[in-house]
């Protein structure tokens, strides 16, 4: 309860006691006693409306100002709507802030220089330029303030070739800039990387005595970072005498825009023992995302377990970024954390952490728990469309992926140039030729997208798995640039499931010139040539990779068993479990016998006689992997196991008769897509 305040006193001891209440903090009863004068001053109201915002509520500080002006009818004067546009300022209300600036027009204070300065600052800070620009053209007078204002409001709205135009332009009209236009002009220098102009406000600065402004050098190192001079970045900071954190948290990020964690990490260790720096929720944040953008997934989570233990709570943005980390199987188990957390601290109404989750579950083998998240997002922009179409594609669910896409056009979301490229690839997978030239077609006549070299390729993966290789072919020579390595590969994969000799030999040739260090394309020429018998071209095929110093990329593949993850190598003994193992996938191979199914040893290199090609398949890494999971299962009914390179065909069948021999379903993801094996059969229809 709120003690008695006076009333019925004179309006200049009113203002007296407003002012003590709001001195000592006590803005309940400051409130409580502008509420009980009958006819207010204008000069209260604006001291509260301050006091408002002061205390980041700005909302009731814009309340405060609409009620007393709409229902006590109380006409404002050039402070009282200053003080509410820095309160439309703090919150981004676009709505309110128009309202303010039509309410300075119609009392007549649109030429004023103080008040214009505000309404340009709070239209900045709105990010809407054009408003900006109707204030700043009615002003007579411009000073420093309203310029940087200006050029602050076109590089908050994502303008910064418009912010530069009116930075030259506050220099021909004769006002000098200030610490604050540079430290707001050099973000535009960082957006365009403009080093040449970035240097020259450098110099102004330090000419014009500002070389030890902390903003204006924060702002430079990014420029400089950005413009991937980081000596010079590093220079700026070692030469300030006392960075902020805000000059810290900009180093760390420029060390990891260039690709150097070790320095980033390293410089991060120093800030934590800067006895004058203190880490704030940006500095956890930046190397967070830092880690997670450069592969450290596991330094990422350790990072995030740090920053709790210390007593700072993760935000959305430190979500998001530990998510992103998350997509690695090694540390998948650190998702499943994370969304735990997502839940608890009720931020699953967070888009960009929502559509992370989606991409982390498939990632990881399940889709069901993907489409089943995304099912239940409240909002869905481009991004997550995008996501779950992809997800679905990369699982070969490629009708999903059509109805989705035609889901998300029917919710007036606008498709781009990777929503058609998830569409197209869930078309290939699913050997769905008709609906993929569709949608490629649609893609100028209805959605206004121009085709790029990635759908060109997805287009003739689309024929190449549809069997339609010279249709493929001939697409290949009407693509209006030039064909990049991923379209004739996708010819190069279709003619080896095909046996498409010829056409095999044409596309190697050309990615032989494209991509001369591929092995991968060797492999596969050598493969369609072994399958056709052609022994001596074969030959002749492994002596060029030879010869050029080419070696194909060792397999590896690796499972989750518990709370580690296990890696495996072709002929892998190092396991403690090894001999298990191959007995494990000796007994299979005799079961498989029994049943009529032999190895296919055309995976494997003919120099070999039959027992050691049978022995050269059954020692293949996803094999090893997959018996090290079924021995490992503990009441689990399913296994994932992730392989660097495409699977090979006997592996693939063995893995069949193992998922249903077993009665467990296996979940492979190769460098190409995920498996699904159940009961024998696999998801890909045999066709990968």
């Amino acid at each position: 309860m709120l003690s008695r305040v006076p009333t019925n006193l004179p309006p200049h001891l009113i203002i007296n006691f407003i002012k003590k209440y709001l001195n000592s903090g006590d803005l309940a009863r400051a409130r409580q006693l502008f509420d009980r004068i009958s006819d207010p001053e204008v000069q209260s109201w604006t001291l509260l409306i301050s006091a408002y915002t002061k205390n980041g509520r700005c909302k009731e500080a814009i309340k405060l100002y609409t009620e007393v002006k709409n229902i006590r009818k109380i006409d404002p004067d050039k402070f009282a709507i200053l003080a509410v546009a820095k309160a439309c300022a703090a919150s981004g209300d676009l709505v309110t802030a128009k309202e303010i600036h039509c309410d300075a027009l119609k009392y007549r204070f649109g030429s004023d220089l103080l008040l214009g300065n505000a309404l340009i600052d709070m239209y900045g800070k709105c990010k809407y330029f054009e408003g900006a620009e109707r204030v700043f053209g009615d002003l007579r007078m411009k000073d420093v303030i309203t310029w940087t204002s200006f050029c602050s409001c076109y590089v908050n709205c994502g303008l910064p070739r418009e912010a530069l135009l009116a930075f030259r332009e506050m220099g021909l009209s004769g006002i000098k800039p200030n610490a604050m236009t540079l430290s707001s002009i050099l973000p535009a220098c960082s957006d365009l990387k403009c080093l040449n102009l970035g240097r020259e406000i450098h110099g102004f600065g330090i000419k014009n005595g500002m070389g030890e402004n902390v903003f204006i050098n924060s702002a430079l190192v990014d420029m400089y970072s950005s413009c991937s001079s980081i000596k010079h970045a590093e220079m700026v900071f070692h030469n300030m005498p006392r960075p902020d954190v805000v000059s810290w948290n900009v180093i760390i990020s420029a060390y990891f825009s260039n690709g150097n964690c070790e320095k980033a990490l390293n410089k991060f260790q120093q800030m934590r023992i800067n006895q004058g720096v203190k880490l704030d929720i940006i500095s956890w944040n930046t190397v967070i995302s830092g880690c997670a953008d450069n592969g450290k997934a596991q330094e990422a989570l350790e990072l995030l377990r740090n920053m709790q233990q210390l007593g700072c709570k993760p935000n959305q943005i430190t979500i998001t970024s530990v998510l992103t980390a998350c997509t690695n199987l090694e540390v998948w188990r650190g998702g499943k954390e994370i969304h735990a957390y997502v839940v608890r601290h009720c931020f699953m109404g967070d888009l960009a952490a929502n559509t992370a989750l989606v991409l982390i579950y498939a990632k990881s083998g399940d889709l069901e728990m993907s489409n089943r998240l995304f099912s239940m997002m409240p909002l869905k922009d481009t991004v997550a469309w995008n996501t779950i179409i992809i997800a679905n594609s990369m699982h070969g669910r490629g009708e999903k992926a059509l109805s989705l896409f035609n889901q998300m056009v029917g919710s007036g979301v606008k498709p781009n140039s990777v929503t058609f490229t998830g569409v197209l690839s869930g078309c290939s997978h699913s050997q769905m030729v008709d609906e993929g030239l569709s949608i490629f077609h649609s893609m100028i006549k209805d959605h206004k997208v121009e085709p790029d070299a990635e759908h060109y390729s997805c287009m003739v993966d689309v024929l190449g798995r549809g069997g339609r290789l010279t249709e493929a072919y001939n697409f290949i020579q009407q693509i209006p640039m030039e064909p990049s390595a991923a379209a004739w590969g996708a010819l190069l994969g279709a003619c080896r499931v095909y046996k498409n000799t010829d056409l095999g030999r044409i596309a190697a040739n050309r990615l032989f010139e494209i991509e001369p260090g591929n092995p991968g394309n060797y492999v596969l020429l050598f493969n369609i040539l072994v399958s056709a018998k052609l022994w001596e071209e074969a030959s002749s095929t492994r002596k060029l990779m030879r010869d050029r110093g080419i070696r194909k990329v060792p397999g590896c593949s690796w499972v989750r068993v518990g709370n580690r993850v296990y890696t495996f190598v072709v002929g892998d003994k190092n396991n403690n479990m090894s001999n298990d193992i191959y007995k494990f996938l000796d007994e299979i191979r005799t079961k498989m016998k029994l049943a009529g199914c032999y190895p296919d040893t055309e995976f494997v290199l003919q120099d070999l006689d039959g027992e050691e090609q049978e022995d050269s398949l059954c020692n293949h890494s996803e094999k090893l992997a997959v018996a090290f999971g079924i021995l490992n299962l503990r009441g689990e009914s399913s296994i994932r196991v992730f392989k660097n390179l495409r699977i090979c065909g006997d592996c693939h069948n063995t893995i069949k008769f193992i998922a249903k021999f077993v009665g467990v379903q296996i979940i492979v993801r190769d460098s190409l897509r995920f498996h699904h094996f159940t009961n024998g059969l696999c998801s890909c229809g045999d066709f990968w």
